[in-house]
């Protein structure tokens, strides 16, 4: 069951709830994406740049996430609950409405396109894919893995970012800022499983 968004924003950043509902305006959000340097890591489709990735291998796709998920992300690195040095300092440029208008850009934008290539571990397919019914992410994350409201979206997601959220739910390293205590989902799984269910979540589209 999703802890409802009010308890969330009460409890951790005092945002009000009717501020981040409010509809932003995606070309705004591109021009503002654009002049903050979102696109030299995130891509101006909302893929992950080889040049943002040789800098920090921690970014993620943003295309088609759920646009009260970027909402929520984007306030939660300018309150510092969420930590990433560059994050945190390009969020505290932000004023509300371009923290609503870029994730309405970025949500707005289609999902990354499928592997060009066939399956490269089929055996970490058929595992991820079980792994994901016996810890229950559909409840969450969405039929589909499309992310639901707050909740992100895994479909399409970078395999070696979704790998490396695990580990650090796991260890501690990352506060769970979603409906569910990441860290309680993931302490069952080892390193095969986390790595199996990375590279299934990557495949979906």
């Amino acid at each position: 069951m999703r802890i409802p968004i009010w308890i969330i924003v009460a409890s951790s950043v005092a945002f009000p709830v009717a501020a981040m509902a409010a509809e932003g305006n995606p070309a705004a959000g591109k021009a503002r994406a654009e002049a903050a340097g979102c696109f030299a890591c995130h891509g101006v489709d909302g893929v992950a740049t080889a040049d943002g990735l040789a800098t920090d291998k921690n970014d993620p796709n943003l295309a088609a996430q759920p646009d009260l998920y970027l909402q929520f992300q984007l306030v939660f690195f300018r309150k510092g609950v969420r930590k990433n040095e560059v994050m945190n300092a390009m969020a505290q440029q932000l004023s509300d409405d371009d923290l609503r208008n870029v994730s309405a850009y970025f949500a707005s934008l289609p999902p990354p396109n499928p592997p060009a290539s066939p399956d490269t571990a089929p055996e970490d397919t058929e595992l991820g894919s079980k792994v994901a019914q016996a810890i229950h992410c559909t409840n969450c994350h969405g039929d589909h893995f499309e992310g639901v409201d707050n909740i992100a979206r895994l479909a399409g997601q970078r395999e070696d970012y979704v790998y490396e959220a695990l580990r650090d739910f796991k260890s501690g390293a990352r506060t769970s800022t979603g409906a569910a205590g990441m860290a309680e989902v993931v302490y069952p799984l080892g390193d095969l499983e986390m790595k199996a269910l990375a590279h299934y979540v990557s495949g979906l589209r």
